[in-house]
């Protein structure tokens, strides 16, 4: 089979293009430049889209001997990606941009051009299983488990899809690159949010959205105990940085608990009234199987590396629908809420919808 391995210059993405080769396909490499500028995005241990990482993947490519190419995809990154991550919290929502970058970059546009190009399936190093079932499930590895990035994608996508890594651990991916020699087996994890270059998200959303003042209202009382420089830069469950005026009537922290960009207000109060029971969420992908007729029991998780927790959801072409069986704080829209079936090989992804309200 003729596929595409994306590499981003880590140790996951060269390992498995690694496996790919081993496997008997005829691999071809390509490293995704996405920074207009790469010298603004992240670099050492906190990039991805670096010209370190570009320079670590070729590397890569060159010891396992498949050819290897650059693709520049900054202009359909911005638009897609950071555009997308600065109108979302200009409309009061958490958006999640890795989740973002698989739906739009690395599963659209690449796989759309590499089925153009004669490609049979795209290769990437996530940690997650995609089984001759065709169901995606969790990795082995727990605490590196990336389905629920994933879990946006359609069942078109996952056909094309191969994820060599999801029965290794991390520790297990390490030694393998450093038994076939490639230079990034200790190269630490990317982390946070590749193109905000001093991971300062707030001055990020400043520069872009400018500063909006408004009031921080207390929801027991209705007072006003605070001002802010932008609501954009507050999100559900945010406990630090809130610079309150006066401390709340029985002495106890205060949260946030919602946004509201129509009157720029962001509301807060203790921690209990974060509790949510129920979520409602837009645009729902189901690929676990034939869409339920009715509700069903399953699990679902609301926040990348989030808990996990039992639910009754129900979901139509339009909209999902989620009765959580026990309460969950710090809730937000525009994160993704994901359905998992347990299963004895894996916990199986049902499907995911954007959190809404």
């Amino acid at each position: 089979m003729r596929v595409l391995a994306a590499m981003s210059g880590g140790v996951d993405s060269a390992v498995a293009a690694a496996r790919a080769v081993e496997a008997g396909h005829d691999v071809t490499g390509v490293h995704l430049a996405l920074a207009r500028n790469p010298q603004t995005y992240r670099t050492g241990a906190r990039g991805c889209c670096t010209l370190e990482d570009s320079r670590d993947a070729r590397r890569a490519a060159d010891v396992l001997g498949i050819p290897f190419y650059v693709w520049d995809m900054a202009d359909r990154f911005h638009a897609d990606v950071v555009d997308d991550f600065v109108a979302e919290y200009a409309a009061g929502r958490t958006p999640n941009p890795c989740l973002r970058c698989n739906e739009k970059i690395k599963f659209a546009a690449v796989l759309d051009r590499a089925v153009a190009l004669g490609f049979d399936a795209v290769v990437t190093g996530h940690h997650a299983r995609l089984g001759p079932d065709g169901l995606l499930r969790r990795s082995v590895d727990e605490a590196k488990d990336q389905s629920y990035v994933l879990a946006v994608l359609t069942r078109e996508q996952l056909d094309r899809s191969i994820f060599p890594l999801g029965d290794s651990t991390k520790a297990q991916v390490r030694q393998e690159a450093a038994r076939r020699g490639l230079a990034v087996a200790d190269k630490p994890d990317s982390h946070d949010i590749c193109f905000i270059a001093d991971g300062d998200t707030r001055g990020f959303l400043a520069q872009r959205l400018g500063e909006t003042p408004g009031d921080v209202v207390d929801a027991t009382t209705g007072a006003v105990v605070g001002q802010h420089s932008g609501a954009y830069a507050y999100t559900v469950g945010q406990r630090r940085g809130l610079h309150l005026d006066r401390p709340a009537p029985d002495g106890r922290p205060r949260y946030v608990l919602s946004i509201t960009p129509k009157t720029n207000t962001v509301t807060v109060g203790p921690a209990e009234a974060l509790e949510v029971a129920t979520v409602h969420a837009a645009r729902p992908v189901w690929i676990g199987g034939p869409r339920p007729d009715g509700p069903i029991e399953c699990e679902v998780q609301l926040r990348a590396h989030g808990v996990v927790v039992p639910a009754a959801v129900t979901v139509d072409a339009d909209r999902l629908h989620a009765d959580l069986r026990r309460p969950v704080r710090g809730v937000a829209a525009g994160q993704a809420i994901v359905a998992y079936r347990p299963d004895p090989a894996g916990d199986v992804v049902l499907g995911s919808a954007t959190i809404t309200d």
